[in-house]
């Protein structure tokens, strides 16, 4: 065979064996994959925002974490694959808080703990104060109010907390509902000094992740407003809570309506029986067209007990509480 044949031929081989491998090999993984991964937690915070925490949005939560990653599988660099653990630990923090606000304890739990290794693996602070202030919340729906203390202080540990002062707040907002629910009402108003004090100090101008976009001096406002009428000051609550819902972006629909569950109960606490219902009503109202997230019925719970306990005969009492099973029913 000449030489150029021999060139011709054996070139062609070399093309049509190695062509295959090329096309076939996964392309690398970078920063426009995680930018796309990080659009969808923010559509998912959005609906959490609006709807609350139900089943679908956990489900969606736990597919975004998995499919982030597999992509790390494939990273293009070490500094990509770091940003992809924190994609999922943020999306596993998302099914997690959903679980918590729908009341799925166990399963929020299970979440949480998952988040936590992922933010470990990622190092990145921010995703792992976030998982400790939902463990807080965790362990105040399990009643564990030393345990919600804990975890305050954790979330205060992190360093994202020491060097922001918005996170600062957080978590010591946190660390202020467990020592009310403790019924230690000198921590929980120092707590609660030291997370004002921080907002004080915090630039809302910096680039933060959707999920804390609830915080700010609103959100701060109605947790002052939680802490205040835990500690028996249900005036100082009422007032809290007005402030808070003049405040909170009407995005928040949820928040909204827990800001005015609690106003609610802060004028039940006053022996306001018929404001208080009338303000207690208007959460329905707020969440039309959507079930009422498990966190809000427990909250609406407490609201009814503590209505049959301090005005059981009342008509307005009784009225309401015909509104509220017939509402709890709903899909």
């Amino acid at each position: 065979m000449r030489r150029r044949e021999f060139l011709t031929a054996s070139t062609g081989t070399t093309a049509a064996v190695v062509a295959p491998g090329l096309v076939s090999r996964p392309t690398a993984v970078g920063s426009s994959d995680v930018i796309r991964l990080r659009s969808g937690l923010d559509a998912l915070m959005a609906l959490d925002a609006s709807r609350g925490g139900h089943e679908g949005l956990e489900r969606a939560a736990l597919s975004g974490a998995a499919e982030a990653l597999d992509k790390q599988k494939q990273a293009a660099s070490q500094r990509i694959r770091q940003r992809l653990f924190s994609v999922a630990a943020d999306y596993t923090a998302t099914a997690a808080w959903s679980a918590i606000d729908a009341r799925q304890l166990d399963r929020a739990r299970s979440h949480l703990d998952r988040a936590l290794y992922l933010a470990g693996m990622a190092k990145d602070a921010v995703a792992e104060l976030r998982v400790w202030n939902s463990y807080a919340m965790l362990a105040h729906q399990r009643d564990d109010y030393t345990q919600a203390v804990d975890a305050g202080y954790a979330a205060q540990a992190t360093a994202i907390a020491r060097r922001d002062p918005l996170y600062g707040s957080l978590a010591h907002a946190r660390t202020a509902l467990g020592h009310s629910n403790l019924g230690d009402r000198r921590a929980a108003l120092r707590s609660l000094g030291y997370a004002q004090e921080a907002m004080g100090k915090a630039s809302f101008d910096e680039p933060r992740p959707s999920w804390v976009s609830f915080y700010g001096p609103a959100e701060l406002t109605a947790i002052t407003a939680i802490v205040r009428d835990r500690i028996g000051d249900s005036a100082e609550a009422e007032a809290a809570s007005h402030q808070a819902l003049s405040a909170i972006p009407d995005q928040f629909r949820r928040n909204r309506a827990l800001a005015t569950a609690r106003l609610a109960l802060a004028q039940l606490h006053q022996r306001d029986i018929d404001q208080a219902c009338s303000t207690a009503s208007t959460v329905f109202e707020l969440m039309a067209g959507n079930p009422i997230p498990g966190r809000m019925r427990s909250l609406l719970g407490d609201y009814y007990r503590d209505l049959i306990a301090f005005a059981p005969s009342a008509t307005v009492a009784r009225e309401w509480g015909d509104r509220y099973r017939s509402e709890w029913s709903r899909a």
